[in-house]
């Protein structure tokens, strides 16, 4: 193999594993949303009774 297409894949993994470093890195700052109701509400109409 070329030693430019080692260099190249080296590169593109490096790349790789820093984008998803800052990714989470800003997505950690940001705040979840407050639920405004129940959430599971919807899942208890579905819930079967097998008794």
């Amino acid at each position: 193999m070329s030693i430019w297409f080692l260099v190249a894949i080296i590169v593109l993994v490096l790349g790789l594993i820093i984008g998803n470093i800052l990714l989470l890195k800003q997505s950690a700052n940001q705040e979840l949303p407050k639920p405004k109701k129940d959430n599971n509400a919807s899942y208890d109409r579905f819930e079967d009774n097998d008794d």
